[in-house]
């Protein structure tokens, strides 16, 4: 199977491409950090450069196309919206219409926040309802994908996580890497931060989310798909459970409400999801909170010490 992965220098993007590597003949495109893969397999191009998109797949015709790309900034997107536009929406629009030119599948990387968080545990046949930009861009996302391809998987994560090495951890929109690392770094440092009580959600290990991917890409499987962590929690919750996994101290995580952050862009206060679908369909285990902790802290033990 040959493979296409927009993105594959980011966070995600990494792990599908060390999880795919051996398996498949995969490719990875790139705007500042490169995937890790052979020079000749990497190519610098951003997705809302239609032509080069469109050259792009006349040289590779992959059979697979896995859309990691995004301004995942929820602030950012919130305060620069023809950007985020730009490139969550025609961006998204370049790399479908190459796909369906192609006869390739697509399997694009959604958010939890495509829903307004009134209820909590989303199916996903829910009724979507942003409540911030960065939602109503993905969401429109999804929405062109559904009419363009008829080949297509859109898989909804939630607060995606894992191993960053230190020199990775900030997006070009300045935007930490992830949670998890942004927390361990500032707790390592003796440094207190306010965490919400209030946010829910279903913290998802960007190595079972990669899992999910490409068995997406190997399966006849089409549609929507919630691809996130097993556990709800609170983003206060999940920063202890971080703490104690990693020996930290757990007396600098300060308890706070979501309207004391005074933060741009409205959250969702329970974008949690439901995983049942996806686990049934892709007879994968979505990991629940402890298990991907542990894997996570196996991670850093066998990595460099942060």
């Amino acid at each position: 199977m040959k493979v296409l992965v927009v993105g594959g220098g980011g966070q995600l993007g990494t792990k599908i491409v060390e999880q795919a590597k051996d398996r498949f003949e995969v490719y990875a495109t790139y705007l500042t950090r490169k995937p890790l893969l052979n020079e000749s397999k990497i190519l610098q191009i951003d997705k809302t450069n239609r032509e080069g998109i469109v050259t792009l797949f006349q040289k590779l015709k992959p059979e697979v196309m896995i859309d990691t790309a995004a301004l995942h900034n929820v602030d950012y997107c919130e305060t620069h919206k023809d950007e985020a536009w730009t490139v969550n929406v025609e961006g998204t629009r370049n790399v479908a219409d190459a796909c369906k030119r192609h006869n390739a599948k697509i399997i694009f990387i959604s958010t939890d926040y495509i829903f307004d968080g009134v209820k909590g545990n989303y199916l996903e046949d829910d009724a979507a309802n942003p409540i911030n930009y960065y939602g109503v861009t993905k969401l429109e996302a999804e929405k062109l994908i559904a009419q363009t391809c008829s080949n297509y998987a859109i898989a909804r994560p939630s607060v995606i996580y894992s191993y960053v090495p230190s020199t990775q951890r900030e997006s070009s929109s300045g935007k930490p890497l992830n949670f998890a690392m942004w927390l361990t770094q500032k707790l390592r440092n003796k440094e207190s931060v306010k965490i919400v009580t209030d946010q829910y959600s279903s913290p998802t290990l960007a190595d079972n989310l990669a899992q999910a991917l490409l068995k997406l890409g190997e399966s006849e499987k089409t549609g929507i798909y919630h691809t996130a962590g097993g556990t709800r929690l609170s983003r206060y919750e999940f920063a202890l459970k971080i703490a104690r996994k990693l020996n930290l101290d757990e007396a600098l995580v300060a308890p706070i409400a979501t309207h004391q952050l005074k933060q741009i862009a409205k959250r969702p206060l329970d974008s949690s999801l439901n995983v049942e679908k996806a686990q049934k369909d892709l007879k994968l285990k979505m990991l629940t909170i402890d298990e991907a902790l542990d894997q996570l802290a196996d991670q850093i033990a066998r990595s460099e010490i942060i």
